[in-house]
C-alpha cells in the first residue's frame, strides 16, 4: 500500500509540474506576465510625464532689496526708510511651448510604436516556440515508439547471439540503429528543454508547458492560405508594420523638433512689477517692468541646422526600412510557398501507406519473411523520413508566423 501511495505521489508531483495549454492560453499569459512587455510599458508612462513637464511654465521670480548703509543718516541696514521688491514672469514667444508640447506628444507616439513592435516580436517568439515544442514532442513520441520495439529486439538478439544462434554482426547492426535512435532522442530532448525554457520566460509560467493542439487543428493551420498575393502582402506590411511606421513617425518627429528649435530663436519676454519705497522718483513707487533680449543674432542657429539634417537622415532611414520590409515580405512569402508546395506533394494516403508499410515490416520480420538487412535498412529510412516530415510541417508554421510578424495583420485563415 505504501508503494502504491508513493507511486501516486510521484506521478502527481510530475503532473503538477506540467500544464497543458492552448496557444490562446499561452498568449493570454504572455500579455499578462511578460516582464519585457511590462517594462516597455513604462516608456509610454515616462512619455506622458514628459508631456506634463512640457506644459509647465517657468516659475515667477520674486526679488527684494533693503538698504545696506544710509550715508546721510550714517546708519547700517536702514530698513525703515529704504526697501523694495519686484516680481517677474517669463512669457514664451513664438509658440515655444506649443512646439515643445507637440514634440513631447510625438515622442509618446514613438514610444507606443516601439511597444507595439516589441509586442509583435515577443508574440512571434512565443508562437514559434509553441509550434517548435509541439513538433519536437511529436518527434519524441514517434522516436520512443521505434525505440521501444528496437530495444526489445536488440535484447532478444543479444540473448541469441550469446547462445550462438545469430551472428554478432546482426547484433551490432541492430545496436547501430538503436544508437542512432537514441542520438535522435537526445537531440529532440535538448530542443524540447530549450523551447520549454523560452515559453517559461515569455509566459511567466514556471511549469513545463505541454502544447494542447489537436491533429485536426494542426492540419487546419498547415492548410491555411494567406489573404492576397505577394504585392497585396507588401502593401499591408507597409500599412501595419510598427517598425516601419516608427521610422515614418520619426520623420514627423524630427520636423516638430526642428520647428521647436526655430522658435527658440525668437526672444522671450520678461514682464513684472516692482515697488520701491524711496529709491525712485516718487515715494512708494510702483513700476511696470518689461525685458527682452536683443535679437542681434540667432542664438539657436546650430541646433536648427542640426535638426534639419536629422529630417533628411530620417527620410533616408525610412526609405531603407521600406525597401528592407518589402524584401523580407517577398522572401518570407516565397519561402512559405515553396515549403507549402513541397508538403502538398505528400498526399495523406502517402503518409498512411508509410505507416502501413512500417507495421507490415514489423509483422513480416517477426514471421521471418524478410531478412535483417532489409529490415534495418527500412527502419533507418523510416526514421529519417519521419523526422523530416515533422520538420517540414514545422517549417511551414514558422514561415507563416514570420509573415504574420512582418505584416502584423491577420493574413492566414
Amino acid at each position: 500500500m505504501n508503494k502504491i501511495a508513493g507511486l501516486f505521489i510521484a506521478v502527481s508531483s510530475f503532473m503538477a509540474g506540467q500544464q497543458q495549454m492552448s496557444l490562446l492560453d499561452c498568449e493570454e499569459a504572455f500579455q499578462k506576465n511578460n516582464l519585457q512587455l511590462l517594462a516597455e510599458q513604462y516608456n509610454i508612462n515616462m512619455a506622458d510625464a514628459d508631456i506634463l513637464q512640457a506644459k509647465i511654465w517657468e516659475l515667477p521670480q520674486l526679488s527684494g532689496q533693503i538698504n545696506a548703509y544710509n550715508p546721510e543718516g550714517k546708519k547700517a541696514f536702514d530698513i525703515g526708510h529704504a526697501k523694495g521688491a519686484e516680481i517677474t514672469q517669463l512669457i514664451y514667444m513664438g509658440g515655444k511651448k506649443k512646439n515643445e508640447i507637440a514634440f513631447a506628444r510625438s515622442n509618446k507616439e514613438l514610444a507606443q510604436l516601439q511597444f507595439s513592435q516589441l509586442l509583435v516580436d515577443l508574440r512571434a517568439q512565443l508562437r514559434a516556440a509553441y509550434f517548435n515544442l509541439y513538433y519536437e514532442r511529436q518527434k519524441l513520441e514517434n522516436t520512443n515508439k521505434q525505440l521501444g520495439y528496437m530495444n526489445d529486439l536488440l535484447d532478444a538478439y543479444r540473448v541469441q547471439s550469446a547462445k550462438g544462434n545469430v551472428s554478432l554482426k546482426d547484433e551490432v547492426r541492430l545496436q547501430s540503429l538503436v544508437i542512432q535512435l537514441n542520438n535522435d532522442k537526445l537531440g529532440i530532448n535538448k530542443n524540447i528543454l530549450e523551447f520549454e525554457q523560452n515559453l517559461k520566460v515569455l509566459t511567466g509560467i514556471s511549469d513545463d508547458i505541454e502544447p494542447q493542439l489537436s491533429d485536426a487543428d494542426a492540419k487546419e493551420i498547415l492548410a491555411a492560405q494567406p489573404f492576397g498575393d505577394e504585392n497585396e502582402l507588401k502593401r499591408k506590411a507597409l500599412e501595419n508594420n510598427s517598425d516601419y511606421q516608427y521610422f515614418l513617425k520619426l520623420i514627423d518627429n524630427s520636423k516638430l523638433y526642428a520647428q521647436w528649435q526655430k522658435s527658440l530663436n525668437i526672444p522671450d519676454l520678461n514682464v513684472g512689477a516692482g515697488w520701491d519705497q524711496n529709491g525712485g522718483t516718487f515715494k512708494n513707487e510702483v513700476n511696470l517692468m518689461v525685458g527682452i533680449p536683443l535679437p542681434l543674432w540667432k542664438s539657436n542657429q546650430g541646433n536648427v541646422e542640426k535638426a534639419n539634417y536629422a529630417i533628411q537622415q530620417n527620410q533616408k532611414n525610412a526609405d531603407y526600412q521600406k525597401l528592407t520590409l518589402e524584401t523580407k515580405v517577398q522572401a518570407a512569402y516565397k519561402t512559405w510557398k515553396s515549403q507549402y508546395d513541397q508538403l502538398a506533394q505528400i498526399r495523406t494516403t502517402d503518409l498512411t501507406n508509410m505507416e502501413l508499410v512500417y507495421d507490415g515490416m514489423l509483422k513480416n520480420f517477426r514471421k521471418g519473411n524478410i531478412n535483417l538487412i532489409e529490415f534495418t535498412d527500412f527502419m533507418d529510412s523510416y526514421r529519417q523520413t519521419a523526422l523530416q516530415i515533422y520538420d517540414m510541417k514545422n517549417e511551414i508554421m514558422q514561415s507563416a508566423e514570420q509573415l504574420n510578424q512582418l505584416i502584423q495583420t491577420k493574413i492566414f485563415y
